[in-house]
């Protein structure tokens, strides 16, 4: 068992919200405003896991970046969940903070057709993927800067996680039905995580504000990863993970 603080972070409605674990205390939870404060507020040799695309392509091609074509077959009907990330001039077409839906909408379809030159089918961008980007330059731009973090924040993807942590069978209930959280997708997973070591008061209790409950089960199993990667146990899809061309490692670990 490694000694380092394990930390497994989602983004969420707030921010980011982030599941720590270390030898000497129970497991909390926390919510940040920016990835910068909450890679601040931990130890300097912390091991991050994070559900969001980390690596981004010049062109994209089908199937995305390389990581989610090789673990969507694992998943079986809950590879809808891994998202296609399209190039890196899609997700800096547009980096206003919008301030009207109309706004937002513009951003997305210019987004859409950046992506469509950019990629090989002819792509667009999903409004779901579309309404990550924000986050996904915010690590983006930290792994760009400071290369040094690119040793201790890793990529993951929640349903991956349980996935690879239930003995490679994929879940078999989704965890949201038409946008909202499915209690019984919820408590399959709640179930796998106290086996995994999680006292189900920790799991049952509310979300910190700005968090939504699936994010904080996202940001548990994330954490679960980030002891898998410090032990050495977890493994990059693909593996030798790919490099985008800042050389920042693109993998999703698991």
């Amino acid at each position: 068992m490694t000694s380092v603080v394990l930390v497994g972070v989602d983004g969420c409605k707030a921010g980011w919200i982030a599941v720590c674990r270390d030898l000497d205390a129970a497991p909390s939870v926390s919510v940040f405003p920016s990835f910068a404060e909450l890679l601040d507020a931990l130890p300097t040799d912390a091991i991050v896991a994070v559900d969001m695309p980390i690596g981004l392509p010049e062109f994209s091609q089908r199937g995305g970046r390389g990581p989610e074509a090789l673990v969507r077959p694992l998943l079986g009907q809950r590879q809808s969940s891994v998202f296609s990330i399209p190039s890196r001039a899609a997700l800096y077409a547009d980096i206003s903070d919008f301030t009207t839906i109309a706004a937002w909408y513009d951003a997305h379809r210019r987004a859409s057709e950046i992506a469509k030159a950019t990629s090989d089918p002819p792509r667009g961008v999903s409004i779901q993927a579309f309404g990550i980007f924000a986050k996904i330059r915010e690590i983006d731009a930290l792994l760009i800067a400071r290369p040094d973090l690119r040793a201790r924040v890793f990529e993951s993807h929640p349903e991956v996680a349980f996935c690879r942590l239930n003995g490679e069978k994929a879940m078999t209930l989704p965890k949201k039905i038409k946008g909202a959280v499915n209690p019984a997708g919820m408590e399959e997973r709640k179930a796998l995580l106290c086996r995994l070591g999680y006292d189900k008061a920790f799991l049952d209790q509310p979300p910190p504000k700005g968090a939504a409950a699936d994010d904080f089960l996202d940001a548990a199993v994330m954490t679960l990863i980030a002891e898998r990667i410090a032990s050495g146990a977890a493994k990059p899809f693909p593996d030798p993970p790919l490099a985008d061309r800042f050389g920042i490692p693109v993998a999703i670990w698991a």
